[in-house]
């Protein structure tokens, strides 16, 4: 075992879980138990929310500009460390080491975004609302903060929040995910390098039991999940129920509109990154090709050809383009959607149930899998599968295309192949998204703008990142001065 029994981070100190419950962490590649994950007590829960909650005040106290000096630090230390952590997150994820490392770039660039909290934080006044009086606005830290983070990014979704939440002023505690733990256990060894005063950022290791613990603690200020629609729909109303604030960024079937005139070259190559990057595990993955009029025939023959050509393996190893789904349990869940598609009459037109990884029998590999002649009806049309399985839809027109995307529950991300400013103008100004890509397969927004979504997507007010994170951990309290 190469990472041992992890521990969690508590008030500035490395702690031992007393849980009894311990969950095998393993690598997807090879099958091979590579850690194993307490899930902590609700002692353990509580204990890291005393220690936040008693850091706040002299944290919110210390000047921003010294916060931030932290940023830098551990931007530092993340370079220094980058491929470590990147190799990390291709040992328990399964992406390939190149998709890893820009994952690692994505977190350091959220850090960066967090050193600028001086300006940032800023507030805003005006003098003379009425006569010798005058309004101003003040961002102020709130408290305690938490995270709830998936497998799929495990070591750039919490630094969505926690860099920006700790610049601001408030104390944290990280929830990672119990099957990706690993890259945010070496995380907090680089920010425990940082010497950050006890209680200010937290681990706590664990499963559902203690994210209910931190949802209905009365010293928890809010929560900031990403994950699927269904636990995140449950963690707002519970959030909400115990007076928390929440921004939940949940599942996803995005839309992949093909126009007559887009450049199909460039276009094949955007939708094989977009369906069958990291294995299709993530939000922002093209799930449903619409193909617009005459595109369809060339469009598919294209994308069938290139897809079947791409090299299934360890991500580790030189020349593979995809690796492993997370789980076996996923991997059984992902061939299920495959076996309904065709139960329910799509066309199997590249099957990656079978595929075979020389040197890794236990590995959990799903190849590219591709279905034509797909009905907005059907589950594989509907229903987020999360994993390596494209479907192509034929249509006549642009409304059409539209029509299919606003009949789908979700609404993350959307994107359009086409070499006409017109419909790409149409297109993002109705398409009911918060993501929009024109001629892009991944619509995935940089670290200064906010993570979209709507419908099923999202739940909440405030996104992830940019200024819409740091209103999210901020408050503006409102002074009106008279002076006699």
């Amino acid at each position: 075992m190469e990472f041992g029994t992890l521990k969690n981070y508590i008030d500035g100190e490395w702690v031992e879980s007393q849980s009894s419950e311990l969950l095998d962490v393993t690598n997807p590649a090879t099958g091979e138990v590579i850690a194993k994950v307490p899930l902590s007590t609700a002692e353990e829960v509580n204990q890291a929310v005393a220690a936040a909650k008693a850091a706040f005040w002299e944290w919110r106290e210390t000047p921003a500009v010294i916060r931030a000096r932290y940023m830098f630090r551990l931007k530092a230390r993340m370079e220094e460390c980058f491929e470590d952590l990147a190799r990390i997150v291709v040992k328990e994820h399964g992406k390939i080491i190149d998709e890893a490392r820009g994952e690692v770039r994505r977190a350091i660039e959220n850090v960066d975004m967090a050193a600028g909290i001086p300006s940032l934080m800023m507030g805003y006044n005006a003098e003379d609302i009425a006569e010798g009086i005058d309004e101003e606005a003040i961002l102020q830290p709130i408290g305690v903060f938490f995270c709830v983070a998936p497998f799929n990014f495990p070591a750039m979704v919490p630094s969505w929040f926690l860099p920006t939440a700790v610049a601001c002023g408030n104390t944290y505690i990280v929830k990672p995910s119990e099957q990706c733990p690993i890259s945010q256990n070496f995380m907090f060894e680089l920010l425990d390098d940082l010497d950050f005063p006890p209680g200010v950022v937290n681990l706590v290791n664990g499963a559902k039991g203690v994210v209910d613990v931190l949802l209905s603690h009365p010293d928890v200020a809010g929560v900031s999940f990403v994950g699927s629609t269904p636990v995140g729909k449950y963690i707002y109303a519970t959030a909400a129920a115990h007076g928390k604030r929440a921004q939940c960024q949940a599942g996803a079937k995005n839309c992949l509109v093909v126009m007559p005139d887009a450049d199909l070259d460039r276009t094949v190559a955007a939708l094989l990154t977009s369906a069958f990057g990291t294995a299709g595990q993530r939000c922002l993955a093209g799930a449903l090709v619409v193909a617009v009029g005459d595109i369809y025939e060339p469009l598919k023959a294209k994308l069938v050809e290139a897809a079947a050509a791409i090299k299934v393996g360890n991500g580790l190893d030189e020349g593979v383009q995809m690796g492993p789904v997370v789980s076996l349990k996923a991997k059984q869940r992902i061939l299920g959607y495959i076996d309904k598609g065709i139960e329910q009459g799509a066309e199997l037109l590249l099957d990656g149930r079978n595929v075979v990884v020389e040197g890794h029998p236990n590995g959990y590999f799903v190849g590219p899998t591709i279905f034509d002649k797909v009905t907005p009806d059907m589950v594989i049309a509907r229903e987020e599968i999360f994993g390596p399985v494209l479907g192509i839809l034929q249509v006549g027109g642009f409304d059409e295309a539209l029509d299919i995307i606003r009949g789908l529950p979700f609404g993350n991300a959307a994107s359009i192949f086409t070499a006409s400013g017109k419909w790409a103008r149409e297109f993002k100004y109705r398409v009911p998204a918060g993501n929009i890509g024109i001629n892009l397969g991944i619509a995935a927004p940089i670290a200064t703008f906010p993570f979209g979504g709507k419908g099923d997507s999202f739940f909440g007010d405030l996104h992830g990142q940019g200024m819409d994170g740091v209103n999210f951990f901020t408050d503006r309290k409102v002074v009106i001065t008279r002076w006699f």
